[in-house]
C-alpha cells in the first residue's frame, strides 16, 4: 500500500481551516500553485474528490471532510511521534501548548509556571487564554496539547480529569450584605440585582445551575466581561453577583467595600484537564494533574 504524504494532508487541514488558497499557502509557507497542487495529489492518490471547485471558489465534498477529520488524528500523532523520539523517550521534555479559561488563568498562571519550574523544569510551557469553545476548537484542530476548563462541561471526542472544586460565593457591597437575613433566600434577592458574565463565558452556566438561579428575572441584563467587571459592578451598590473562590483567595475583592458569602447549597464548579483521546502523552497529563490540583480550593487529587 502506498502511503498518503503527511505534508500534504497538512496542507488539506489548512485549507480546511483558512477556507482560502491564498491564506492556506502563506500559512504553510508555500505557494498557492503548490498547495494545489499537493491536493490534486492527494485526490489522484486516493482515487476520489475532496473538493468541489467553481471558477475561485470551493467546497469540501463528504469525503473530504471526512479525510479532514482523520487527518487531524493522523498529524497530531505523527507530530507527538516526533517530538518524543527528539526526546529519546523522555515525556518530561518538550513543548507543552496549555489552553486556560478567563475565569481561571488570572488566578493559576502564576502558580501554575512556578509548579512547572519546579517539578517539570524540561517542559517547554506556552500558555493560551480564550473561551472555552475557541480552546475546545484549537484542542481539536491539534493547535493546543490540554485544556484547563471549568466542569461538567461535554467535550466531544476528549477525555477529562477533574482536579478540584471551586466553591461559589455570593458578592456585594457590604451595606446590601449586611441587610441579608441569616441564612437568606437567593430568590428574595430584587429582580435585575444579579450581574453574571456574557453567555460565552461558561462560568455564567455553572453559576446559574450550582447556585439555584430558578428566577432568571433577577438576572441583570447587563452582562459583563470579566471577573474584574463583575467586581467593579457590585461594589457601586448596584447589586450583587457571584464569584468563585479561586478568585477570592487572589485578592480579588482587595481595595474594595465588598464582603463574601458562601452560596447556598454549598455550591461549587469543578475544575479539571481536557485532552484528546488517543493521545501518546497521558504520563505528563497526569504528572501535571497532580501537581496543579494542590493550587484548587478544595484538591480531589491526592
Amino acid at each position: 500500500m502506498k502511503w498518503p504524504n503527511l505534508k500534504h494532508l497538512h496542507y488539506l487541514v489548512t485549507l480546511y481551516q483558512e477556507q482560502h488558497f491564498h491564506r492556506a499557502a502563506h500559512r504553510c509557507n508555500v505557494s498557492q500553485s503548490t498547495l494545489s497542487t499537493a491536493i490534486q495529489n492527494l485526490e489522484e492518490h486516493f482515487g476520489s474528490q475532496l473538493l468541489e471547485r467553481e471558477h475561485k471558489t470551493f467546497v469540501f465534498t463528504s469525503l473530504g471532510l471526512d479525510v479532514v477529520e482523520r487527518s487531524k488524528l493522523i498529524l497530531q500523532e505523527a507530530g507527538e511521534l516526533v517530538e518524543y523520539a527528539q526526546n529519546a523517550g523522555n515525556w518530561q521534555r518538550g513543548k507543552l501548548k496549555l489552553g486556560v479559561i478567563p475565569t481561571i488563568a488570572p488566578f493559576v498562571f502564576e502558580g501554575l509556571i512556578g509548579a512547572f519550574k519546579t517539578f517539570l523544569p524540561e517542559i517547554s510551557l506556552e500558555l493560551q487564554e480564550d473561551t472555552t469553545d475557541n480552546l475546545l476548537q484549537q484542542l481539536t484542530d491539534g493547535q493546543l496539547d490540554l485544556l484547563i476548563l471549568a466542569l461538567p462541561m461535554d467535550t466531544p471526542g476528549c477525555k477529562q480529569m477533574i482536579l478540584g472544586h471551586d466553591p461559589f460565593h455570593l458578592v456585594a457591597h457590604h451595606d446590601l450584605t449586611d441587610a441579608l437575613p441569616e441564612p437568606f433566600d437567593i430568590g428574595t434577592l430584587p429582580k435585575k440585582s444579579i450581574f453574571l458574565l456574557q453567555q460565552e463565558h461558561c462560568m455564567t452556566g455553572h453559576a446559574v445551575s450550582a447556585c439555584g438561579l430558578q428566577h432568571r428575572d433577577q438576572v441583570s441584563s447587563l452582562a459583563a466581561s470579566s471577573l474584574y467587571t463583575l467586581v467593579q459592578l457590585a461594589n457601586s451598590k448596584l447589586g450583587y453577583t457571584f464569584l468563585p473562590e479561586l478568585a477570592l483567595n487572589q485578592k480579588i475583592l482587595n481595595h474594595t467595600e465588598l464582603k463574601a458569602m458562601p452560596a447556598e447549597n454549598e455550591a461549587y464548579r469543578e475544575i479539571g484537564l481536557v485532552w484528546r483521546s488517543g493521545t501518546t502523552r497521558m504520563r505528563l497529563f497526569r504528572r501535571i494533574a497532580e501537581i496543579l490540583s494542590p493550587l484548587l480550593p478544595i484538591p480531589t487529587l491526592k
